[in-house]
């Protein structure tokens, strides 16, 4: 029988939303969900060009749609692969785990981890906590299926504002509390993860300059780095060559559960 799961929870507006995975709801695996803006240039990323509209498909059991009155709110995306020798947390973050998922489900390798790629609320529902719920869904089908782990490679959410502070300083900056300063990596915490490092060339987006200049507006006529609203670190322009490299790191939060 495939692998089910099913959620119901009640937002703090009373509204009752309910999650599956795309295995129960795989009429709704490429919903289009507004999420709101969302820069340009993040969208030409040539590795998930490749496979993420596979995604859904291939690993159906992790990847999760929410729903409100029938109508998809949001969604979480998440692969499954097996560490073996590979390093447990690549440099190369999203890209690395991505293709390594695929290349194991090709070869029939049976994974032993579930890597969680995305998890997108629709713009109306933000604010009311449905991605910890989503987060934590996660967790829990990622258990079910006897996997060890639920890795992570999370985009802050406010990195963009400080495009020139190291990452690593970024991701160890803490609150009063103890928690982490960013959002984002504060809920990872709260839902049970916990910070392992940082993926430094985890989402790569090279282009030419037309590209970029169509993609964000800016001019891109000097050498050196350009700062871009939504970028996490600055792109590197290169006039002579006629290019821009976008080489954005990521923050690797490890959950771990009991599988007994």
């Amino acid at each position: 029988m495939p692998f089910s799961r099913h959620w119901s929870h009640q937002l703090p507006s009373g509204r009752t939303i309910e999650i599956t995975t795309v295995t129960d709801r795989p009429e709704l695996a490429n919903a289009d969900i507004d999420v709101g803006g969302w820069p340009a240039f993040m969208r030409h990323n040539r590795v998930s060009e490749a496979y993420f509209p596979q995604m859904v498909t291939a690993f159906a059991s992790t990847c999760l749609i929410a729903t409100a009155d029938g109508k998809p709110i949001g969604d979480a995306h998440s692969v499954q692969l097996a560490r073996g020798d590979r390093p447990e947390f690549p440099s190369g973050g999203w890209e690395q785990s991505v293709v390594w998922a695929f290349s194991d489900a090709r070869h029939g390798i049976r994974p032993d981890t579930a890597c969680a790629l995305n998890i997108s609320v629709a713009r109306d529902f933000q604010g009311e906590g449905l991605a910890a719920l989503l987060l934590a869904a996660l967790r829990d089908t990622s258990a079910a299926l006897g996997l060890a782990v639920l890795d992570a490679p999370v985009r802050p959410t406010h990195k963009h504002h400080e495009p020139t502070t190291p990452i690593q300083e970024y991701a160890s900056r803490i609150r009063p509390d103890g928690l982490p300063f960013d959002p984002w990596l504060r809920t990872h915490v709260r839902g049970g993860g916990r910070i392992t490092g940082v993926a430094p060339a985890s989402w790569v987006i090279a282009g030419s300059l037309a590209e970029w200049r169509s993609w964000t507006g800016l001019p891109f006529d000097c050498s050196g780095p350009v700062e871009v609203p939504g970028a996490l670190v600055p792109v590197e322009c290169d006039v002579v060559g006629d290019r821009a490299v976008y080489v954005e790191p990521n923050v690797w939060v490890r959950h771990e559960f009991s599988t007994d």
